[in-house]
């Protein structure tokens, strides 16, 4: 069955979620660089199999520094949010990220000429009110000491922003599984050297290695649904979209780690689902 870009999106923000679950679990007693470079070493396999499936396609000389430029983005992005984790409650944390969404829009215009739509605004104004419901508006109430975990979420989320822009300008010409091959390798190799200067912590201890395989095979995953998403439609169809990820990381944080899932999340998360609905009316244009 052929999945629709709004469906395949979805499902790739609910998975990326799952994997954030597993990189909080890793980051609570391992340094979040390891864990990251971890995240992505542990991908490649997982990621080599789609290439394989597609016809192992060669990675062409133009592709080398727009993906480099893009991995540094990635890495950056990663290491920041999943840094974040070690200070904020998961559901916090993907809620203060939601300033990419808001951000992926006009990178769009600017970038890659995308036409700015009014509907697309609306939708991602509708899902940020979404997650105003959810957590409020005093921001004075976030404690002194999360205040450098808040500060890492947003470099975390304008870097995830470019990097999706650059994402959505290679894909269609690049494929899935070549973006995915080249969004795990690049950013691996970026933060090598961090994990070699470590002092300890350089390897996964034994207990850790099922959390490392399980962030692995859902970050290569979620890839791959994201991926095709942006090959057949332009980032502000999607973007809206993004605000998903409060309802997953909300069940996840209350699943695995206890933290609360209050009926203002609830009502936030409904919220931002009937934005994302009503964007769905759009039908994405052909990439």
């Amino acid at each position: 069955m052929r999945v629709g870009p709004i469906l395949a999106y979805c499902i790739g923000i609910a998975v990326f979620c799952l994997m954030d679950a597993a990189m909080k679990a890793l980051v609570s007693s391992n340094p979040a660089v390891a864990a990251t470079f971890w995240r992505y070493l542990a991908a490649l396999p997982f990621i080599m199999l789609f290439w394989w499936r597609e016809g192992r396609p060669a990675i062409r000389r133009d592709m080398w520094l727009p993906h480099l430029v893009r991995g540094g983005f990635i890495a950056a992005a990663a290491f920041f949010f999943f840094w974040s984790l070690t200070i904020l409650p998961l559901a916090e944390a993907v809620t203060f990220a939601f300033i990419a969404p808001l951000l992926i829009p006009p990178m769009g215009a600017l970038f890659l000429r995308e036409r700015m739509e009014a509907r697309s605004g609306l939708a991602a104004v509708a899902g940020f009110l979404g997650v105003v419901v959810a957590v409020g508006t005093d921001l004075s109430a976030i404690p002194a000491d999360r205040l450098a975990g808040v500060a890492a979420v947003l470099l975390s989320a304008v870097s995830y922003a470019v990097s999706i822009i650059l994402l959505r300008a290679r894909a269609g010409s690049d494929g899935p599984s070549m973006v995915s091959l080249l969004g795990a390798i690049i950013p691996a190799a970026l933060l090598a050297p961090f994990v070699i200067a470590l002092p300890d912590q350089r390897l996964p201890s034994s207990a850790d290695v099922p959390l490392v395989l399980a962030a692995g095979l859902s970050g290569a995953v979620a890839l791959q649904f994201i991926a095709r998403a942006y090959a057949r439609a332009e980032a502000q169809v999607l973007a809206p979209f993004e605000y998903t990820a409060l309802f997953w990381a909300a069940l996840f944080g209350w699943a695995f780690f206890g933290e609360g899932l209050s009926v203002r999340t609830l009502l936030g998360a409904a919220i931002i689902i009937a934005a994302c609905l009503w964007q769905a009316r759009r039908q994405p244009q052909p990439a």
